[in-house]
């Protein structure tokens, strides 16, 4: 039976295509050569109808061919309605398949149960963010931007993101992306840590950049954040 869904699914996916979407989609994602071109609302509205059948089955057999099926298959993961053990099953089985930073940031926005079971995907998250692959330290790293830049967490966050230790440039800018959240958020704490940060320079010159950047920094503070450049 499930064989039929996937197929369905599938024939929709090519009948949802657009070429000129597929090439602007192309052009942000690099290293991406598998996209159809389907855009992110098409897919959620999928993924309701996949959510209301047999999703656990259609979660077994989901095919990963295209950009897109992947995607696809986040998206169901953080929509669906399960128990939260059962859920982290299907998110540690599909971590592995995040080779791009689109796939990552949208499926880490879509776990939302995590808001209600802090602790738990807290103590799940750690193997990520000392793992040695790229996309599983960025899936750790967005997971903490998102749901974890709070006052009961903030210490904890940034002692983590100030030992990540990784070349690639998608685990970088994540990091910088998460400090400069840090900073929106909780400004005096975020200061207090940047003065002593041991981040490499690439990746703190970048967080520098992202909090002048943020609509919700003043001009004063603006030329404050300038001064701490790192030559």
């Amino acid at each position: 039976m499930m064989v039929t869904e996937t197929a369905v699914v599938r024939a929709k996916l090519l009948e949802l295509a657009e070429p000129e979407y597929q090439k602007f989609a192309s052009s942000l994602i690099p290293g991406v050569s598998n996209l159809l071109g389907v855009r992110i609302p098409e897919l959620r509205k999928l993924v309701k109808g996949i959510a209301n059948g047999d999703w656990r089955s259609y979660l077994q057999h989901a095919p990963g061919e295209y950009f897109e099926e992947v995607m696809l298959e986040g998206i169901l993961i953080g929509h669906v309605k399960a128990d939260p053990a059962e859920k982290l099953n299907y998110v540690a089985a599909f971590v592995p398949k995040i080779d791009n930073w689109s796939v990552c940031d949208t499926f880490c926005s879509g776990l939302k149960f995590t808001k209600t079971n802090k602790e738990l995907v807290w103590d799940f998250l750690q193997p990520y963010l000392r793992s040695e692959e790229a996309y599983d330290i960025r899936f750790g790293v967005v997971m903490l931007l998102n749901y974890y830049i709070d006052e009961a967490y903030i210490d904890r966050v940034l002692h983590i993101l100030d030992r990540i230790r990784h070349e690639a440039y998608y685990v970088r800018m994540a990091v910088a992306w998460a400090l400069s959240m840090c900073y929106v958020k909780l400004p005096a704490t975020t200061m207090a840590y940047l003065q002593n940060s041991t981040v490499d320079d690439f990746t703190y010159n970048k967080a520098l950049q992202k909090i002048i950047e943020s609509t919700r920094v003043d001009s004063e503070t603006r030329q404050r954040i300038r001064a701490m450049k790192r030559k």
